[in-house]
């Protein structure tokens, strides 16, 4: 059968090889973006990646050369899954990293292949076919070395085994879960904590609260989840954590409560999008009180906006700290003037004449923006203490 780019045309592959280098930027671009790789490997598995891409290029150009069922999977790719195991990265990860590639490879080919007044339709249409087999090939074959590899490393020891299988649940595999001594069918609270100690507060708080523990550790932070099936506990759990271990130096975030599996995973979720606050913050940090804040904390655009918006209009005439003061006491006090007055231990006339200042300064009224001013706010207080993030 004749190669479905010489149906096209015979310029296909030379014009393909132009694009090589165009082709290896932007797919190293969408590797770093999906997960950093400096972060999170050593160097052979760093250095292994350009090599990998620039393999993966050549597999592409291959099925489009010869079909899809000639070119063996490159063994640059198998090498490249099994260093991926060993560093810890999860098959989630990897595999999100073939799909944006091959997503990018198969628009670049129709770009080209389609380039062509005389383009041959038929064949541009039996070519998008072909890949797609090809593909899933790659995928089976990468996901395979990868298992094998994570199963069988030779310095694998059973704590190890444990964390890893408790990443891939975590990446959406569907494992049996029987070996981890934690039934996943409860109510769940996931935590992250850091410091001093951190194994031990959950151990207690596991006590404390009569729950099952389960805990992995992830570069120096414990991850843990807290299970119960006492349904009276189903939303008072993460109310519970909250008010739970302190000591100097000891970061925690936590999650919301969750049942089941989406809901042990989901806890996890939140619980390290609040971990940068706790560490900002020095201490403890629930999702669902600083949801937006973490959000904006990662967010440079976001976060200089809220702040252009709200913090510097303030900033006139010196009265920057007072005003600031008065409306945080105010958001703190649920709009309470009264509250607000005895918190500062001002006048309710004080309150009410700043908090007028505030919205003539912002040009509208407080009650119209009360969640991006209260992050506002927050990422200055940040700012100001010189805590990171």
């Amino acid at each position: 059968m004749e190669p479905l780019a010489a149906e096209l045309t015979p310029g296909l592959r030379a014009r393909l090889e132009k694009r090589r280098v165009e082709l290896m930027q932007a797919a190293l671009s969408r590797i770093y973006a999906i997960a950093e790789p400096a972060e999170e490997a050593d160097a052979r598995y760093t250095q292994g990646l350009r090599v990998a891409v620039e393999a993966a290029i050549d597999f592409g150009f291959a099925i489009v050369e010869r079909g899809p069922d000639e070119p063996p999977v490159p063994v640059e790719l198998l090498a490249q899954a099994r260093l991926a195991a060993r560093n810890g990265i999860s098959l989630d990860t990897v595999l999100r990293r073939y799909f944006a590639g091959y997503a990018l490879l198969e628009r670049v080919v129709w770009e080209e292949a389609a380039s062509e007044r005389e383009a041959n339709r038929p064949a541009l249409q039996r070519l998008a076919r072909s890949k797609g087999p090809a593909f899933e090939r790659l995928i089976a074959e990468v996901t395979r070395e990868y298992r094998e590899e994570l199963e069988a490393a030779p310095d694998s020891s059973p704590e190890r085994r444990r964390v890893a299988r408790i990443k891939r649940l975590l990446a959406g595999e569907l494992l049996d879960p029987a070996d981890l001594d934690y039934e996943l069918d409860q109510q769940h609270v996931a935590m992250i904590a850091e410091g001093p100690g951190a194994m031990a507060a959950l151990r207690d708080l596991a006590r404390g609260l009569d729950c099952r523990l389960l805990t992995a550790v992830d570069q120096g932070a414990i991850w843990g989840w807290l299970g119960t099936r006492r349904r009276r506990d189903r939303f008072r759990l993460a109310d519970l954590c909250r008010r739970g271990p302190r000591g100097e130096g000891l970061i925690l975030a936590l999650g919301e409560s969750g049942e089941g599996l989406n809901g042990w995973r989901r806890s996890h979720l939140q619980a390290r999008a609040a971990l940068p606050v706790a560490r900002a913050r020095a201490g403890v940090a629930r999702y669902r009180e600083v949801a937006l804040l973490s959000v904006a904390m990662q967010d440079d655009l976001l976060a200089s906006s809220l702040l252009e918006n709200f913090v510097l209009p303030l900033e006139q005439e010196g009265e920057g700290p007072a005003l600031r003061q008065t409306l945080s006491a105010y958001i703190a006090a649920e709009r309470n003037v009264s509250s607000a007055a005895a918190a500062l231990g001002v006048s309710r006339h004080t309150v009410t004449t700043r908090l007028k200042a505030v919205e003539e300064r912002l040009g509208h009224s407080i009650g119209s923006c009360g969640a991006p001013m209260e992050v506002a706010l927050q990422l200055h207080a940040l700012e100001a203490s010189g805590q990171p993030g």
